[in-house]
């Protein structure tokens, strides 16, 4: 049935992105998210477009409602080409000794180990096929703390780690392993982070034209598109007047 990606929180921003650029590129695509409704009209729309679309609802987070939902994949699916473990978010921006334990739980519980579940779920079937490209959404957080940032740039420290032990691990065949880490990103990353703060939320793009969506998935889409010999193993992305995590130039 043609080439498929497996996208995890594809149901806004960067994994929306992703949805959007890899049917234009003739992907048939997995998603999944936690928003079932979300999830159907983002399948529709793609539908309506000439894309084959499964959309599989659950929480990365809950490890049992992964397996079972990749275990409901039909056999016709089951080829996966690409998968990209999107699902993520920041919670708070407190100092570490004031930080929330739930905001702390739900961060390494999703980029961490929700990240692992899916990659242990899926990369088997890459491995036997010798064929397959994991493509982990990380962070420029990942490189370097920021004030506030703590548990959060912790846990893309750890995609990064992650994304480097799997590129050895997979050394010997030939599915690649790319890390891609995105600086400021206009999506509803900074509205979760704030709990629904717009105003707060509203301020971390003041004075700058930071990336979209679509931008990272454009990212990810060139990994994935490069030659087979080609691994693509970390891409580092930012807008023009962000210099690195803490550096940026506002208007």
């Amino acid at each position: 049935m043609g080439k498929i990606a497996l996208i995890t929180g594809a149901t806004s921003g960067i994994g929306e992105g992703c949805a959007r650029r890899f049917a234009r590129g003739g992907y048939n695509l997995i998603i999944t998210g936690r928003n079932t409704g979300k999830l159907e009209i983002l399948k529709k729309e793609l539908e309506a477009e000439g894309t084959e679309v499964l959309a599989l609802a659950f929480d990365v987070r809950n490890r049992e409602a992964a397996k079972k939902a990749v275990d409901y994949i039909p056999d016709a699916w089951r080829n996966i080409d690409v998968l990209i473990n999107n699902a993520g978010l920041a919670r708070g921006l407190e100092p570490e000794y004031e930080g929330d334990f739930e905001d702390w739980d739900q961060m390494i519980d999703t980029n961490i180990k929700g990240l692992l579940t899916m990659t242990r779920l899926i990369v088997p079937g890459m491995i036997k096929r010798n064929h397959g490209h994991i493509i982990n959404i990380g962070s420029v957080a990942g490189d370097a703390a920021y004030a506030g940032g703590n548990v959060y740039c912790a846990t893309k420290a750890a995609v990064k780690a992650i994304s480097d032990g799997l590129r050895i691990d997979v050394a010997h065949t030939k599915v690649r392993v790319t890390n891609v880490k995105p600086g400021l990103v206009e999506t509803n990353f900074s509205n979760v982070r704030f709990h629904g703060d717009n105003a707060r939320a509203d301020q971390v793009y003041r004075g700058i034209t930071p990336l979209n969506g679509d931008d990272v998935a454009d990212v990810a889409y060139y990994a994935a598109s490069a030659p087979e010999h080609v691994q693509i193993a970390e891409v580092l992305v930012l807008a023009t007047h962000q210099a690195n995590g803490t550096v940026i130039h506002r208007d």
